[in-house]
């Protein structure tokens, strides 16, 4: 049986990571901090605590677990890719989890080594901000890259914005909390924002598929194969919820008189945000339909209460905004 650790593997992506590497199979140590609730107490996940920076826990872990593959979830600064690959070089896959972030140009879609990657400078690799986060992301590209030419095994994957069961973010999580609730809800401008999401189960499969089809050196997107439009979700969710909603789409004025700007809602995105997924789709990947993916999601969003109401516009101001663009 083959050997898996999955830096950072509690939370989110990786929890689901976890759990698609074990069902293929595995047999999977997680990495974490343990400064949250283990989901993996009752099954044969092993666990290793300490903190992902030190390069003697990574050196720790790679004695303990001698795995066959590595994929870092959590590697949000250059100098972990770099300290990764250099302990991890002689694996047979090591999987960066990078973003579509780290595009620095808008083109539709974007493609891996055509499209170009942000630059990053010395400074905004070490700075942990939401402004950095894309170049920080693309030099950790360049760190696999780098370590490819240096004969590891090393490989990119770039989801977009990843929703799912157990998305802490709850960006997603509000526009379903809006559908569940209320009939009529306010999207910004005309409601055509396109931002690609992924499911975050895809992003998964693709970190597995990628790790045993990969190509050493290379970036793979991933993304739902279908990318709707702001709009197109809440129908989505609607027939979720087999309910009926009306949209009201506010203008940039309107939204302006009432203190709000279009990225004040969640996924929104004034310019089409689309990575192009057929370099992954050439290993055997695929996405999970729209209905399915969203039928999970909301479940769990439901049963646990995310509701994402503080990532977005409260309701006083969307009635407000609602009751003056349809008097």
């Amino acid at each position: 049986m083959d050997s898996v650790l999955v830096i950072g593997g509690g939370r989110f992506i990786g929890r689901h990571t976890v759990t698609e590497f074990r069902d293929a199979g595995y047999d999977v140590t997680m990495l974490t901090r343990g400064q949250r609730q283990n989901p993996f107490t009752d099954t044969d996940v092993a666990h290793i605590e300490g903190d992902r920076t030190d390069r003697e826990t990574l050196e720790t872990a790679r004695e303990r677990v001698d795995p066959d593959v590595v994929v870092d979830c959590v590697a949000y600064f250059p100098e972990d890719v770099r300290v990764a690959t250099d302990v991890f070089a002689d694996v047979d896959a090591y999987v960066y989890i990078s973003s579509g972030a780290a595009y620095g140009a808008e083109r539709t879609p974007k493609r891996e080594g055509e499209t170009p990657l942000a630059g990053c400078t010395a400074e905004q690799a070490t700075t942990d901000s939401a402004e950095t986060y894309g170049p920080r992301k693309a030099e950790g590209d360049r760190e696999v890259f780098a370590a490819a030419e240096d004969g590891v095994r090393a490989m990119s994957v770039r989801p977009t914005v990843v929703y799912g069961p157990h998305d802490y973010t709850e960006r997603f999580a509000y526009w379903v909390d809006r559908v569940a609730e209320y009939d009529r809800i306010v999207v910004p401008s005309d409601g055509l924002s396109l931002w690609q999401m992924a499911y975050v189960e895809d992003v998964a499969s693709a970190l597995r598929l990628v790790a045993e089809r990969g190509t050493a050196g290379e970036a793979y997107n991933v993304g739902d194969e279908h990318a709707p439009t702001l709009r197109e979700w809440i129908g989505l969710l609607a027939g979720v919820h087999e309910t009926e909603v009306e949209t009201i789409g506010v203008g940039e004025r309107e939204l302006g008189a009432a203190g709000l700007e279009p990225d004040d809602f969640p996924i929104y995105r004034e310019s089409p945000h689309l990575l192009s997924t057929a370099k992954l789709r050439e290993l055997g990947w695929s996405s999970t339909p729209h209905e399915t993916a969203l039928a999970v999601t909301v479940a769990e969003h439901r049963e646990n209460d995310r509701t994402g109401r503080e990532f977005g516009p409260d309701r006083d101001t969307e009635t407000a905004l609602i009751d003056r663009v349809t008097e």
